[in-house]
């Protein structure tokens, strides 16, 4: 079984995933301390099976992860129908005022300067970071217009969502998990005193929409916060890791160059190819059966994404580089009633980075070796240098 704290495994997974494949679609990982489905089926069994929820379980000790808990435990992704549904229904109904297609234009625009940005910056030092000038700050301004932040705090964002998620790893040291703690506090201190401002003068941002629904406050900060995790973790590491890819598979680049209109196509495979969130648990609440293998009332089973998105039977060629690949059944964003809200603004922002990076740096090349973080949950680059 693989070791989540391997650094070749870290490095290139999908070997060790396809290995687990070929010896059946479930399999107990007693270092995680559940059992993982490998295959597209059992996978997506898993995020679909209504006997399997997303239960929340408070970090502990309590006293010391506070704040940590209240967001989670208010946050529309770790509950389960009827809390979940007239969560998800008061959120959904707040992105279906047009909050998401409006931001369209501004999207294509902003990727178009950062783009440019880092054009410059290449020009000027021979290379840059493409996270650091792009993939990171696309996302959190994004996010921020959206829900009415000022654009300058999105750093702080930034840094409190990175030390936040750390906590979904296995095996965290202690330092982090009071990181994590006091990143949550400062967060949801921070959400809280906007909202309290959007309850005195509303705006046409879905911070006032949510403040204007039928929200408990905790809720208000708890979906604030998920919307700025999910929306900037998952966006970041899909640019990085793909645009990693396609330097490193040259054809695909050039294909993506020569023709922009695949940018839809290439953003979908590229969620496929090396997924941003590689493993998404669920819990039993009943006995459940998912491919043959018992699930326990009470205990856990994951769906890993990453070796579902490399399964020759649903994926013709799996490992292979596809931008035009359709169908495209990836499982990137989920499924059942956990289904990302937020995917339709990702699709917009990765294939706005994409198509304007293709249009303004055709001679893209990778200028030194990219340093991955040693995480394997969130699955993603620490450094991506870049040159042309």
């Amino acid at each position: 079984m693989f070791d989540p704290r391997d650094p070749a495994f870290l490095a290139d997974p999908y070997p060790a995933f396809a290995e687990l494949r070929t010896r059946g679609p479930v399999h107990r990982h007693d270092g995680l301390g559940l059992s993982v489905a490998v295959s597209h089926e059992a996978a997506s069994a898993v995020l679909r099976h209504r006997g399997l929820g997303r239960i929340w379980v408070d970090a502990t000790p309590l006293e010391q992860f506070a704040s940590f808990n209240l967001l989670h435990r208010h946050s529309l992704l770790e509950n389960e129908p009827p809390a979940h549904t007239r969560l998800r229904r008061l959120v959904s109904s707040a992105f279906a005022r047009g909050h998401v297609e409006r931001l369209r234009p501004a999207v294509d625009a902003l990727a178009d300067r950062l783009v440019a940005d880092l054009a410059e910056r290449i020009a000027a030092d021979g290379e840059a970071d493409l996270l650091e000038h792009l993939a990171q700050p696309l996302p959190v301004a994004v996010i921020a217009e959206l829900l009415g932040i000022p654009a300058a705090d999105g750093p702080r964002l930034v840094e409190w969502s990175n030390a936040i998620v750390k906590m979904y790893e296995y095996g965290l040291p202690q330092p982090r998990r009071e990181a994590a703690e006091q990143a949550a506090a400062a967060f949801a201190g921070y959400l809280r005193a906007k909202a309290d401002d959007r309850a005195i003068s509303p705006g046409d941002d879905l911070l006032s929409h949510l403040v204007a629904a039928d929200l408990t406050g905790d809720e208000v900060v708890a979906t604030a916060v998920l919307l700025l995790m999910a929306g900037h973790e998952a966006t970041v590491n899909v640019v990085g890791n793909g645009v990693h890819a396609l330097l490193s598979h040259r054809e695909q680049w050039e294909r993506l160059v020569a023709d922009p209109d695949l940018a839809p196509t290439a953003t979908e495979e590229l969620i496929r190819y090396d997924s941003p969130l590689q493993l998404f648990e669920r819990t039993a609440t009943t006995d459940v059966e998912i491919a043959g293998h018992r699930v326990a009332a009470g205990d856990r089973i994951a769906a890993l994404l990453g070796a579902a998105a490399r399964d020759p039977e649903v994926f013709a060629r799996p490992d292979v580089l596809d931008i035009g690949r359709t169908p495209n059944p990836h499982l990137g964003f989920g499924g059942g009633v956990h289904y990302c809200l937020g995917a339709p603004l990702a699709r917009i922002e990765i294939a706005a980075a994409l198509t304007a990076l293709a249009r303004r740096l055709p001679g893209l090349r990778l200028a030194d070796t990219a340093r991955r973080r040693p995480e394997f949950v969130i699955r993603g680059f620490a450094h991506l240098p870049v040159t042309a």
